[in-house]
């Protein structure tokens, strides 16, 4: 028990906290204008045609109207921008959980349900509790790591559970069929239309994707110097998907920016606003001080 709690509450540093926070939620603030902007018609939507998802209905949320809608987006959309600063965490942080869990209920209640924003969510809920943290401080947190612990679970808890959904739904008929053919054929991007004259190859790359699922979760067993191949490994999935049928998974792929070092990222120092020392050096001013107060008391 000891070791599973050391294991997820294991320290990362601060900075690394700080850099995934500003890109989550910078990403909230561009995922309202850029790629769910759609949500906003829901308020217009006949009435008749919301069927919210079980949080809805466990809190009794109302029904999206024109107002409802329209006052999540901005509310939303100040705080994810004033969260990726990095004032108030944990005020910011609920806040920007809350409404954009209400902003899912919104989208995702009239018949189709992505499931590349459950890390995402995951993160929005354990970021408020990682503390306070800054974009250059190497100090370790456990806090902030298990923040980004439970987000790596997830993300990786996505993947295994589609690939039990493919076995559950599909079957075997979702391995040895026409699936990806189906896939490419009704949204495939140039090279897809081109993988349609492989059949065997597809069906082999149905193979390789539910056996990847099936063993993403040994991600968390591979030594830590070897660690980011499997994941650079996911994002060559997601790009490989994007370049067949256009199918992004963006949000997924925030969440798995929880695996990198983005501590050892460079960033622009800020420059000193103050004009440089005369003479080069502290030693310089403070003998200047002294020589200035010898100075007046000799007057």
């Amino acid at each position: 028990m000891a070791a599973v709690t050391a294991w997820l509450f294991e320290p990362v540093p601060r900075a690394r906290v700080a850099r995934f926070r500003t890109l989550v939620y910078l990403f909230v603030a561009a995922d309202l204008v850029v790629f769910t902007p759609w949500v906003r018609h829901h308020g217009q939507v006949p009435a008749d045609f919301y069927r919210p998802l079980l949080l809805g209905r466990l809190l009794h949320l109302p029904t999206p109207t024109p107002l409802l809608v329209d006052t999540v987006f901005w509310l939303l959309l100040v705080a994810a921008c004033a969260a990726a600063t990095g004032r108030a965490p944990r005020a910011l942080g609920w806040t920007v959980f809350v409404l954009y869990s209400e902003w899912m209920v919104v989208a995702m209640s009239y018949g189709k349900v992505d499931h590349d924003r459950f890390a995402l969510l995951v993160a929005l809920a354990a970021l408020p509790t990682a503390g306070p943290a800054r974009h250059r401080d190497t100090t370790l947190t456990q806090r902030g790591g298990w923040a980004l612990r439970v987000t790596q679970l997830a993300a990786v808890a996505v993947y295994f559970l589609s690939a039990w959904a493919k076995l559950r739904f599909g079957g075997l008929d979702w391995l040895t069929g026409a699936t990806l053919n189906w896939a490419l054929l009704r949204r495939g991007t140039a090279l897809g239309q081109l993988l349609t004259e492989a059949p065997g190859l597809l069906v082999a790359a149905q193979f390789g994707i539910l056996t990847f699922e099936l063993l993403s979760p040994l991600v968390f067993v591979v030594p830590r110097r070897w660690r980011y191949l499997p994941v650079g490994f996911f994002y060559a999935f997601h790009l490989s998907v994007f370049a067949t049928v256009t199918i992004s998974f963006i949000p997924q792929q925030i969440a798995l920016a929880s695996f990198l070092p983005l501590e050892r990222l460079a960033l622009p120092r800020r420059s000193d606003p103050r004009p440089p020392l005369a003479g080069g050096g502290v030693a310089d001013s403070v003998g200047a001080a002294r020589q200035g107060t010898r100075g007046g008391a000799a007057r």
